[in-house]
């Protein structure tokens, strides 16, 4: 059954944590997913969360620290001793989540937890760990995971196997290496069970297996797994040695993290923040695009003032200022969406640059047509203005082709020199458009007052 936090509840076991303790509900506590004790930890305070760590058994604690929402996670460990730091929690973690841990204490901190560690291999995977950077396969893999030799014997093969897989909570692939422990393939569970006895791991593997290289970016690494539906992937480095694994369930935290990122800049946000930052955070990362649009704002009234003879002609063409920019803006951000997320996806590509903008070009042209006969319509009857119609109605066709063109080839470029597409579906394609979209704008009706 699932979980329902309420307000009840949290006032309940708020109760408990401040003395007057009921047994039956904290040992209720244990039986919760590590997820649903990780939101409960959010309704806490930072000294009722270290309380209710008390109360938990050491592997739950260790997989709600995980789960944990990293500034309530902060707070936590910044209260904790690096030895508790060491034997209540890294010490239960494999050795991806440990360095993921360690990455956010202080290099003083840090120091003095890896000291504190009992297991000293544990110790050295995560010294390893630390050394590659936090969005490379390096950083994402673990180092636990089941391997054996080409030349082992089947007897041989599940003796190891049993002594390796004490330190893996879940086996999803069994490697293969050499002599060197480079990675030549993959052993299947049921075809060593099935295996005649005298076999050898060389009978018995299979070769075609994808790996990814140390240093090898999160995002590729998405991509690979999601193309081939991989629940893993091994990781290898120059020399094809096997060095660790990447799950399935960090690169789902990466694409969470990615999708997250590109929001938040397509809303005009420069870094990654959450609405638990300070104000001081929140303003610098929200200031610079706003910035961006009021230095936008700012173009449009000039550009606008440039053509106040014709305002003075045509005083109703101020009507249609906001649906110009409106449209402009809109049929932007929705071309440059479309192409972001075929970047996203590996779909698209600057060598489809020309095929792609001639498809958006037919896709505007076709519904600036629809637009414009329909505000040619709405102008006629309720304005009584042939001038004003067909001013509104060229300019609006004019403005829908290009915000789809611009829209189009900004994210292609910045994707060609390794700039985040994602920032062209933001207030840059908006305020560009806007701008452009008034000087179409008023110079069609300028245009129109020279001719009549």
């Amino acid at each position: 059954m699932q979980f329902e936090l309420t307000k009840e509840y949290i006032s309940e076991l708020k109760d408990c944590l401040h003395g007057d303790l009921k047994a039956d509900l904290l040992h209720e506590v244990n039986k919760l997913h590590p997820a649903d004790i990780a939101d409960i930890s959010d309704e806490l305070t930072a000294e009722e969360v270290a309380l209710l760590y008390q109360c938990l058994d050491d592997e739950i604690a260790t997989d709600v620290l995980i789960e944990l929402e990293e500034d309530v996670r902060e707070r936590l460990l910044r209260n904790l001793t690096p030895k508790e730091i060491a034997e209540n929690f890294i010490d239960n973690m494999d050795s991806d989540d440990a360095a993921d841990i360690m990455a956010e204490l202080s290099d003083e901190k840090k120091d003095e937890v890896i000291s504190a560690i009992t297991d000293s291999d544990l110790a050295s995977d995560i010294v390893d760990l630390l050394l590659y950077p936090e969005d490379s396969a390096g950083g994402l893999m673990a180092k636990e995971l089941i391997k054996v030799r080409i030349d082992w014997t089947l007897i041989k093969c599940l003796r190891e196997m049993r002594k390796q897989a004490t330190d893996i909570e879940n086996v999803y692939t069994i490697y293969v290496v050499d002599n060197q422990e480079k990675l030549i393939g993959t052993l299947s569970l049921k075809k060593l069970l099935l295996a005649p006895d005298g076999s050898t791991v060389k009978d018995l593997y299979f070769e075609d297996v994808r790996s990814v290289k140390a240093y090898e970016m999160s995002d590729q690494i998405a991509s690979i797994m999601e193309k081939y539906d991989l629940v893993v992937l091994p990781v290898v480095d120059e020399l094809n040695r096997l060095i660790g694994r990447i799950t399935i369930d960090d690169i789902v935290d990466v694409i969470k993290e990615e999708a997250d990122k590109d929001y938040q800049m397509a809303s005009g946000i420069s870094e990654s923040v959450d609405s638990s930052d300070s104000v001081r955070v929140l303003t610098r990362a929200r200031l610079p695009w706003l910035l961006v649009g009021l230095l936008g704002g700012v173009l449009g009234a000039l550009v606008i003032g440039q053509y106040e003879d014709t305002l003075q002609i045509y005083p109703e063409m101020a009507l249609f200022i906001p649906l110009i920019a409106a449209m402009g803006g809109n049929v932007g951000v929705q071309s440059s969406a479309i192409i972001v997320q075929g970047l996203a996806n590996n779909s698209l590509g600057f060598s489809n640059l020309f095929q792609r903008l001639g498809k958006e070009f037919l896709v505007a042209l076709l519904n600036g047509l629809v637009c414009s006969i329909l505000i040619f319509i709405y102008t006629i009857i309720f304005k009584d203005s042939n001038e004003l119609a067909a001013t509104v109605s060229i300019a609006l066709v004019l403005v829908i082709i290009f915000a789809g063109l611009f829209g189009t080839f900004v994210p292609l470029m910045l994707d060609k020199y390794e700039i985040d597409p994602a920032l062209a579906t933001g207030p840059f394609i908006t305020t560009m458009n806007d701008i452009v979209g008034l000087f179409i704008y008023f110079g069609i009706g300028h245009l129109m007052y020279l001719w009549l």
